[in-house]
């Protein structure tokens, strides 16, 4: 690979990095041509960028990315970078389901928001709510209350028809 290569990989790592809500770095040392291939298509499907770069080529990068000095340490062995730019959670979720499926793919660390963690709390992280998630309760909390007042107002409403209906049959009658 000749420098004017290395350059453009530096400069796309660094672009996604900044991009990036959240980065996770795993190790995916004995994974077969077919599992790599079936969890990229796990990380497409979610909408996460997954990348492998050599670790000296994605410290370069970071380095350009600030808050991810606490990564450089974990650049060891095969590394590849999942990308993720909307739901944070969605690739602990993949990585997760995945490591425990093969036993073969391990966390190192994660980036979330500028935050850093260690690849040993892949099982809070994989825990949390995704944004879907996140989105579908903040709806669900706002509905509540609109469908209590909507069947407030249907049942003053039944009873007033109830009571004009009576008052209608005493005039009838």
């Amino acid at each position: 690979m000749n420098r004017s290569e290395k350059e453009a990989i530096v400069a796309e790592v660094a672009e996604r990095a900044t991009r990036a809500s959240a980065m996770y770095f795993a190790d995916f040392t004995g994974l077969t041509v077919e599992q790599a291939t079936e969890l990229r298509r796990e990380f497409r499907k979610a909408g996460v960028e997954y990348r492998v770069v050599k670790n000296t080529l994605a410290k370069k990068a970071l380095e350009r990315v600030t808050g991810c000095d606490a990564v450089y340490d974990k650049l060891v062995g095969p590394t590849g970078i999942a990308f993720s730019y909307d739901d944070v959670v969605a690739p602990a979720k993949i990585i997760k389901k995945f490591s425990e499926k093969s036993g073969k793919l391990k966390l190192k660390v994660a980036v979330l928001e500028k935050q850093v963690f260690d690849g040993s709390r892949l099982d809070e992280l994989s825990k949390l709510p995704t944004r879907a998630e996140l989105m579908a309760g903040v709806l669900g909390s706002i509905q509540a209350p609109i469908s209590g007042i909507v069947g407030a107002i249907g049942a003053v409403m039944r009873d007033l028809v109830n009571v004009i209906d009576a008052i209608e049959k005493k005039k009838a009658a």
